[in-house]
């Protein structure tokens, strides 16, 4: 029994190596923008290009996928930001998959660490969008003011469109190219919030709890991970079940 197990994951392991070289997950930056502490997770070097070790990044990636698993069932909400150009649209397409807030334009200073400001942000983008919605700017301002109104709806919705839904701070970030993000990832850390960083080798991997080191610029790449990791928290999020609001009523004789 034991046998079979073993040999069934290992047939497992495989089938994702695989779809990760075929990815090209594998290729990483140049020698001279590694970050020591990728060196771990390098197979070697080819053309002075670095290349991951696929068996160690298959195993970041599993933990990385049961983190958001556990995440899921305790109905927990992750953040999914990624505002580089590449991979933005990849980003959005696979939140809204997994029905979660997301960044994907730019990352807003103070985004989770000044974060009642932002909420303040996104009660106006929510106000401004039913009044639209409801007529109600038609009626209540004239041609020229509804001309502003809508360039503040339209900044408002590129800086926080993807995080309407967000009610309270976000309880684990998901984020693609640290790097390219490093501000989100500095106040996640600031603030003790998790994050799954996919990233290549020009960064840190202290500031990720949990790292998944593959090529984090390429789109066959970002879409394969994203795909794991957004199966993994959505079937967590599937075996949710709320907590019963206590019945606080007070029964009294008589």
């Amino acid at each position: 029994m034991n046998t079979e197990t073993k040999t069934n994951n290992t047939t497992g392991n495989q089938s994702l190596i695989e779809r990760l070289f075929a990815a090209g997950a594998h290729f990483g930056f140049t020698k001279s923008r590694r970050h020591p502490t990728v060196v771990p997770y390098l197979f070697g070097s080819k053309q002075g290009t670095d290349i991951f070790d696929l068996e160690k990044t298959s195993v970041l990636l599993e933990e990385a996928k049961a983190a958001l698993n556990e995440a899921g069932k305790a109905g927990k909400t992750v953040l999914f930001v990624g505002s580089k150009d590449e991979v933005a649209t990849i980003v959005k397409q696979f939140a809204e998959q997994a029905e979660m807030p997301y960044v994907t334009n730019r990352w807003i200073g103070g985004m989770l660490t000044n974060f009642s400001e932002i909420k303040r942000r996104i009660a106006r983008l929510t106000d401004l969008t039913e009044q639209g919605e409801q007529g109600e700017l038609e009626r209540k301002y004239t041609k020229k003011e509804r001309v502003v109104i809508g360039r503040e709806l339209e900044k408002l919705n590129f800086n926080f469109g993807g995080m309407k839904t967000l009610e309270r701070l976000p309880q684990m970030l998901l984020v693609v190219d640290p790097r390219h993000n490093e501000i989100a990832v500095q106040e996640a850390n600031d603030l003790n919030i998790p994050v799954v960083g996919v990233t290549s080798s020009d960064y840190n991997l202290r500031n990720l709890k949990h790292p998944v080191v593959v090529n984090d610029a390429l789109q066959s790449s970002v879409t394969l991970v994203l795909e794991e990791l957004t199966a993994a928290y959505t079937a967590g999020k599937a075996e949710y079940v709320p907590p019963k609001r206590e019945d606080n009523r007070r029964h009294t004789r008589g």
